[in-house]
């Protein structure tokens, strides 16, 4: 088998139905592991568990703050694997193997409560923290080095953000009713979601075996060097900022859910008809945040989606005197903004990291992606955390199914204003940073001398990445480069 180098072609590259189809089943581990801990670990500690809110809190931001490291490292380790399944894909296996042990252990815990229960529930949440660093940090650097055409990478995505909107109306939906109120209740969630969590990444690891892939040079310089480089990125920080703050905003509104579901609205079950409405949205409106994404550029477009998540929001403070209905009709707008921001960040990143390829000449996209990954999620454990410091200043008393209490009126107003005010805050401030934000396709076109950088696909003949490439055999493919390999 002989490698040969092929300069990048000036129209757009495609991905294939198929290959689209199996990196975007790794999406029902992406949403379930952001979904079901952000929405109801909280709540299982605090209501199940008889962990103080404020412990509770912190339980849930220690692991997420240990993903700093953790997923800096995967990312810089990704970058340099050379295997014949490519640098990505056995880092998709490895996360296989951790997190959905880990997360079934999560719920599955000894009949303990108060500070020994918070122990256990923060050690396995730390195990399954790291597997998911070990998958989805290399899972998000896929893209940018399957296509490098700037409208294609949205294309792509808008597959596996489907997909994300299914599962996470499924994790939404189905774990508060699997789980119930009772701790067997949360046992058999974690098993069942467990093995979903273990189907899907095993599904997007033989998925991806005739995914395409762009060969910039390899990774180079220290880690040091290279967290250096991705620092002097404006594009990246900016970028980072913006979804750092959309991602806090939801994470608040998502923890909060179930206490306003129980306290503002008198229903426990609204858990799950809100959780619909906010991701019902998802289901329909993808194709139109890829239409206003070509039509206002996507900086143009994630203002727009920022601005509705954070109406939303606002009006939903009057849900004490319009009622549940009026309650699911504003979690709607929330959802229709929170659509378009889940797809255009990402779409967004792998622009980033493809421009910083095309400049550098270099293979960073798993430093770029570790850091990403890793911010997002302390801040979305930092959204269950400041949820829990809302409540605690609202004097919420944490309890356990047996022994139930009756909430003060603080409580009451801080459920509300958690989920209103503060996420409606901080999903403004990202709208602001948006506004710095200015890698455009013109800017990215400026780059490649052409409208859009485009590639043609890199395979071995047994349809997988292929391990080869002229970094092995002494030389280097130049940026924008492309290799195949064939008989």
């Amino acid at each position: 088998m002989a490698t040969m180098v092929s300069t990048a072609t000036p129209s757009p590259s495609k991905v294939s139905l198929g290959v689209r189809l199996g990196y975007a089943v790794g999406s029902f581990c992406t949403a379930n592991f952001s979904t079901i801990p952000g929405l109801l670990l909280l709540f299982y500690m605090t209501n199940v568990l008889a962990v103080p809110a404020a412990l509770a809190g912190v339980v849930l931001f220690v692991p997420k703050a240990w993903d700093l490291i953790a997923n800096t490292l995967v990312g810089r380790w990704s970058d340099r694997t050379v295997s014949r399944w490519g640098p990505r894909r056995p880092w998709l296996l490895a996360g296989a193997a951790v997190l959905p042990v880990s997360f079934a252990l999560m719920f599955a815990g000894p009949p303990i409560t108060g500070v020994p229960a918070a122990v256990y529930v923060g050690v396995t949440f730390l195990a399954a923290a790291t597997g998911y660093a070990l998958y989805e940090v290399p899972y998000k650097a896929m893209p940018a080095e399957m296509t490098t055409d700037y409208h294609e990478r949205t294309s792509l995505l808008q597959w596996r953000m489907a997909l994300i909107a299914v599962s996470i109306a499924m994790s939404g939906i189905l774990a508060p009713t699997l789980a119930g109120e009772t701790a067997d209740g949360y046992r058999v969630m974690g098993v069942t979601f467990g093995v979903i969590l273990l189907v899907a990444m095993l599904g997007s690891f033989f998925g991806t075996a005739r995914a395409p892939f762009t060969a910039p040079r390899k990774s180079e310089g220290t880690l040091r060097e290279q967290l250096a480089a991705a620092r002097t990125s404006k594009q990246f920080l900016w970028l980072l900022g913006l979804s750092s703050a959309q991602t806090l905003g939801a994470g608040v509104m998502l923890a909060g859910a179930p206490y306003f579901a129980a306290y503002a609205l008198d229903d426990t079950a609204a858990t799950t008809t809100l959780f619909a409405a906010l991701v019902g949205p998802m289901l329909i409106t993808m194709p139109l945040w890829v239409w206003l994404a070509r039509k206002l550029d996507k900086r143009g477009a994630m203002i727009l989606c920022g601005a509705l998540f954070t109406i939303g929001a606002l009006l939903l403070l009057a849900t004490p005197a319009f009622g549940e209905l009026y309650a699911h009709l504003c979690v709607m707008i929330v959802g229709f903004g929170y659509a378009g921001t889940q797809l255009l960040q990402f779409s967004m990143l792998a622009d980033v990291i493809a421009y910083d390829g095309m400049l550098s000449g270099e293979r960073r996209g798993g430093i770029f992606t570790g850091l990403w990954t890793a911010v997002e999620n302390a801040v979305q454990a930092l959204g269950a955390t400041a949820y829990g410091w809302v409540l605690s200043l609202g004097s919420f008393a944490s309890s356990d199914p047996e022994h139930p209490v009756t909430q003060p009126d603080s409580a009451h107003v801080a459920v509300v204003i958690g989920v209103t005010v503060v996420p409606a805050l901080i999903t403004f401030a990202g709208v602001l940073m948006t506004l710095r934000y200015d890698l455009t396709a013109d800017r990215l076109a400026a780059v490649t001398g052409g409208s859009t950088p485009s590639a043609a696909p890199v395979s071995g003949s047994d349809g997988q990445h292929g391990g080869q490439d002229r970094t092995q055999d002494g030389g280097r493919p130049e940026p924008g480069e492309v290799l195949r390999t064939e008989e």
